[in-house]
Parts: C-alpha cells; structure tokens; sequence
C-alpha cells in the first residue's frame, strides 16, 4: 500500500485536472495529450524531457538520503545557485583553456560549493539545535541575491547587452551532446550514475541502515548508540553534494552561462519527487520523470494552448497535497464515534 501512494495521489491529480480544464473550457484529453505524449513525439521533446529529468532526480536523491533520517534539507535551490556559481565561476576564470580535466574540475567546485552551502545549516543544528528547515530556506533567498550581485557586477558580460548574465562559456566547459539535432547532453548520465551510487548506498551501508533506523524509530536509534550528528552532517552534506552537481549540470549543459535565473525551481520540486518516490532512488528516477513531463508539457501547453505557466505549480502543489492526504489515510483509519451523552440527547 505505501507503494500504490504515489499512484493514487497522480490519479486524483489527473481527475482534479480535469475538472480544472474543463472549468477553464479545454478539452482534458487534449491538455494531457499535451502534458504527458507530446514529450515523447521525437528525440527532440525526449531531449528536452531529460533536461528537466537530470536535475530533479540528482536533487532528490541527496534529499532523501537527509528525509530517511528526519534531516529536513528544504535549502536545495539555494545549493543549486551556489554550486552553479562554484563550477560556473570556474568554467569563467578558465575561458582561455582547452584541458579535458575543466569539466570534471567544474563538477566537484559545484559539488563542493553545495556541501559548503549546507554546512551552515548543519553546524546550526549540530552547535545550536537550530531548526534546518528554516535556516536551510532562508539560505535559498541569499544565494539568490549573491548570484544576483554577481550577475549584475562582477561577472556582468560587456558584450550582453546590459543583460544580466555572464559570457558563455568555453567549448571545454559545456557538456557534450549526445544525440545530433537535440539538447540531450551527457547531463542524463550523471544523475543515472548518481542515483545508481545512492542505491548502493541504500542498500548496502550500515550508515545508511542508521539513517533509516534513526527516521522511524528514533528512540531505537538513541539506544543503539546511534550518533544524531554524524547523520545530521551527513544528510545535510550529501543533499547539498547533489544539488551542486544539479547546478553545474545547469550552467554546462542547458543554460551555457550563468544568468540571474539559474534554476526554475528544481530544489522545491525535487521535495515532491523525493516523496513520490518514496526516498528510494528508483522511484525518484521514476517521480523526476513524472515531474518532468509537468515542466515540458507545461511548457508545450503554455504555447499551443494558451495556458498559464502557474499551471506547473498548480499540478505540483495538488501532487503533493494529494500525497500527504494517501499517506495520512494509510496511517491512520477514520472511524465515526458517538458520545454517549449526544446518544442519549438524541
């Protein structure tokens, strides 16, 4: 039953969605058609599809490795600028360099500027008993605003046109495509070697065991000698690591510069596809794929149908209300009862 969940919340969103769309005078099957087949019709739109799918599973997967353990990592968008800004920053220092080694050297900057991101959360937690969810989302708005110093200063481009964006980045620093006449890049790869690592993580280390244990039963977890902040630091560093490498994967592959606008929201949703999947790394492999087809056919709606952009939000937040409400139905059981006193008034 805690696998048909997920199931069971995209259903009532799709028949929510229909009442939506028909309230709104569309035709349903055609606004579905659009969301969920048109980003399959060729390799172009699968190209696209991936684009979306990369950094939501990358994102996710660092999160649930925190969520098993209640470490409430809701900071990613923040760690994703971060780490865009660590391995873009690098990708621009070395624009005259043609060395293989600059991707990978870009990829572990973001990597680390994303750990770095949440170690201020987790020393929080660990040194004050901060609470993460809080300090993890107020770092978000100020990572913004530092990409936006940036952007808008330091590494405005002379040639942009008083745009706020950097200039493109080297050949070297891009990743490379792999399909001709689309945008698929080796972006994909990553996130898939990334996931595959965090199922081998799951299910094979003892750390990860102690994560779980400590998430369920936390009173077992103080008894078995289990060290809360060992997993604090671990969740919080190993969402941040993700979500770093979500950034570069941004910057070197979809977007080519670094702009004020890094991300469309990537971190938030990527809570949602974390629960769709039931924080195991292949469920969330499946929910970023879910969730990508939101953004892409969202996208696809938007200009064939004339719907708004706030639709992806909507179907996001009706996602996720509808989890919660399958999860609380699953735990708990409705039962009607009649005081004994009303009984007898009656």
């Amino acid at each position: 039953m805690g696998l048909a969940t997920p199931l069971l919340a995209t259903a009532l969103c799709v028949l929510c969605g229909s009442g939506l769309f028909v309230f709104l005078g569309l035709e349903p099957m055609v606004v579905f058609r659009t969301f969920f087949v048109s980003p399959f019709r060729d390799l172009y739109s699968i190209g696209e599809l991936s684009l979306k799918v990369a950094p939501l599973a990358l994102c996710a997967t660092g999160l649930a490795i925190g969520f098993r353990a209640n470490v409430w990592n809701i900071g990613a968008e923040g760690q994703i600028i971060v780490g865009a800004m660590a391995g873009g920053g690098l990708g621009l220092a070395f624009s005259d360099t043609v060395s293989a080694w600059l991707l990978p050297a870009m990829f572990l900057a973001g990597s680390l500027g994303g750990m770095v991101w949440a170690a201020i959360p987790a020393f929080l937690k660990v040194r004050f008993d901060t609470n993460e969810i809080l300090v993890t989302l107020m770092l978000t708005y100020v990572a913004g605003l530092l990409l936006s110093y940036m952007v808008y200063g330091p590494w405005r481009a002379p040639s942009g046109y008083g745009w706020p964006e950097s200039e493109p980045l080297h050949a070297a620093a891009r990743l490379p495509r792999l399909l001709e006449g689309a945008r698929l890049n080796s972006g994909i790869v990553i996130a898939l070697v990334v996931v595959g690592a965090s199922w081998l993580f799951v299910a094979r280390s003892h750390v990860a065991y102690q994560m779980q244990v400590a998430g369920m039963a936390p009173r077992a977890a103080r008894y078995g000698g289990f060290e809360r902040s060992r997993m604090i630091w671990i969740g919080l560093l190993a969402g941040g690591a993700c979500a770093g490498l979500a950034g570069v994967v941004e910057v070197a592959g979809t977007i080519g510069k670094l702009r004020d606008t890094v991300s469309p929201g990537y971190g938030f949703a990527a809570i949602i596809v974390a629960f769709i999947g039931r924080l195991h790394p292949g469920g969330i492999l499946l929910a970023s794929v879910l969730m990508g087809l939101f953004y892409v056919g969202g996208e696809a709606a938007k200009v064939s149908l004339g719907l708004p952009t706030a639709i992806i939000g909507v179907f996001q937040g009706m996602l996720l209300f509808f989890l919660l409400m399958s999860d609380l139905l699953l735990t708990y059981r409705v039962r009607w009862r009649v005081r004994i006193g009303d009984a007898a008034d009656a």
